[in-house]
């Protein structure tokens, strides 16, 4: 019978940067590749990604990769994975097309990418993967059931149960799931980050009956924001601005060249006679629709950056209306806050839209207990979401009768292990390290640079600067103290004149004593240093001693 390991590289006890591992003997077949926010100590980090280090050891086992849908949270990592190995990736069609873009721009060739139907069957490695179709805010998005002796081993991905959906691009059939459930399931792994939501997600994600109204009673321009990926509801303000026969312009190249895609592949047509193209939009226009997109943090940094009258083309006027579509997620907490904050000082007519109102397009308690009832695992494995999230989705397990032995909470990185059908162990255990984005380029944000950056932001830095003669080594230039973020130097005389002394003196000490090496008395004047400031100011900043040697041939 198959050896079955499951586990994840992300996504559990963390919102984003999810990312899980399914190993069907030898094969290794991957689903996700997705970043998260990083905290707001994490100073200068854009985003995080997973550790693929355990993948790049065992590269020549890793089959393929399942992507289900395009948002960040499952798709942003994928191009610093595919930089380390070459994968074939298995998606739908509308994210092929962006992940084609997205690969191009960062160099990345070589790389098959399989589009595929929402409902298919592939031979990846030798292991059959069947996928389904599911509703979510992305178009062709589907979950994934890996065959093994053992039963399947299914995810649902991001998804909710919306009857009223008839689009086909965005259906669930719920009689392609019954039929895996039928045939056995393993193991169940469902995102919990909505669990502890009462109830059906659908109707309350939807957004028209909230803003139709706002849209009735404005007078003048309207502008309203959205996360670019949320394509379902974007088509919502669409059909708004349609019926309140107003022009709408997209503030957002990303998103107009995301809505051409769809066009393209025949899941939604742009009414022309509504649109204002750049050329055709100008700042004084009244009776308009400003759709404000983009991802995450940065979509409040471009409203904010609005507001602050630091945008070259379009700024808030007092009688504006101005729409806040785009609930707070995790992550963005700070920059919504100041958004909204400098948002308010324009005197524009603000509403904002809060989570606790509009639900986010995933499954709330009864869409996860409908997948219990089509599945019917033997276990269950709550995934996507704060450790709190992954508690109440397994309470709902056992609700539906499932024995505590049968639920497997997991931490990143531990192994779940089933043989003959029956759970064997979760003791093994891969150690993994966030890898921290520093922008597109430097992706080597260490721990050590991290604490840097927090000295740096709280205590501030001090350069001791002193030249000495190459030869001898008798100092020939100062010692120089700078500091920025520490101290005014004017009122703290005696603590640049001390370190100056600390400097020189070690110097000539450890010249006298035939110890002096560059770097480690540069180590010993650091360490000196810091200590007298704690002692003198109780703070600690980052101290930069330098040591310049000059061949001074007078």
């Amino acid at each position: 019978m198959d050896q079955v390991r499951i586990f994840a590289l992300g996504g559990l006890d963390e919102n984003g940067k999810n990312m899980f591992v399914v190993e069907v003997n030898e094969a290794i077949i991957l689903i996700e590749a997705g970043l998260k926010f990083p905290d707001s100590d994490q100073l200068g980090v854009e985003f995080v990604i997973p550790d693929f280090s355990y993948l790049i050891k065992n590269k020549d086992r890793v089959k393929g990769i399942f992507i289900t849908h395009g948002h960040d949270d499952v798709i942003a990592a994928l191009p610093y994975l595919l930089k380390q190995i070459k994968i074939p990736v298995y998606t739908g069609a509308l994210t092929a097309n962006i992940l084609h873009d997205m690969l191009k721009k960062e160099g990345i060739r070589d790389v098959k990418i399989h589009k595929i139907k929402r409902t298919s069957r592939q031979n990846v490695g030798g292991v059959t993967v069947r996928t389904f179709p599911m509703t979510h805010a992305y178009p062709d998005n589907f979950g994934v059931a890996i065959e093994s002796s053992q039963g399947y081993i299914v995810y649902t991905g991001e998804f909710i149960i919306d009857y009223d959906v008839l689009e086909e691009e965005y259906m669930c059939d719920l009689n392609e799931l019954s039929e895996i459930g039928k045939k056995g399931v393993l193991c169940l792994l469902n995102e919990s980050v909505s669990a502890d939501k009462e109830g059906h997600t659908a109707p309350k994600h939807r957004i028209t009956n909230l803003i139709e109204p706002i849209f009735e009673g404005a007078e003048h321009r309207i502008v309203i924001s959205a996360y670019r990926q949320s394509l379902f509801r974007i088509i919502e303000i669409i059909d708004l601005a349609r019926k309140f026969n107003r022009k709408i312009f997209f503030y957002d190249k990303e998103l107009r060249a995301l809505l051409n895609q769809m066009e393209i592949l025949g899941y939604y047509k742009l009414p022309r006679e509504i649109e204002l193209t750049e050329k055709q939009f100008d700042d004084a226009m009244d009776d308009v629709v400003v759709l404000i997109s983009d991802s995450g943090k940065n979509l409040f940094r471009k409203i904010q950056n609005i507001a602050m009258h630091e945008d070259k083309n379009i700024n808030f006027r007092s009688d504006d209306t101005i729409i806040i579509a785009s609930p707070v997620v995790s992550g963005t907490e700070l920059e919504a806050a100041n958004m909204e904050n400098e948002v308010y000082k324009e005197g524009g007519k603000l509403f904002s839209l809060k989570s606790k109102t509009v639900y986010s397009m995933h499954p709330s308690s009864e869409d996860l207990k409908m997948m219990l009832y089509l599945f019917k695992p033997k276990y269950y494995i709550p995934v996507k979401g704060e450790y709190r999230h992954l508690v109440v989705n397994a309470n709902l397990a056992t609700k539906m009768g499932y024995r505590p032995d049968k639920i497997v909470i997991l931490d990143n990185g531990q192994i779940a292990a089933f043989e003959n059908k029956v759970l064997k162990s979760v003791a093994d255990h891969i150690e993994l390290e966030d890898t921290m984005i520093d922008g597109k380029e430097n992706w080597d944000v260490t721990g050590v640079v991290l604490k840097d950056r927090e000295l740096l932001s709280t205590d501030g830095v001090m350069i001791v600067g002193v030249s000495i003669d190459a030869k001898t080594k008798k100092i020939i230039g100062g010692p120089d103290v700078q500091t920025r973020g520490l101290i005014y130097l004017k009122d703290a005389d005696y603590i640049v004149k001390e370190v100056g002394n600390i400097c020189e003196n070690t110097i000539e000490a450890e010249v006298k004593d035939h110890v002096y090496e560059n770097l480690a008395t540069r180590t010993n004047i650091r360490d000196k240093v810091t200590k007298y400031l704690m002692k003198e100011t109780g703070k600690r900043p980052m101290v930069l001693p330098v040591i310049i040697e000059i061949n001074n041939k007078a």
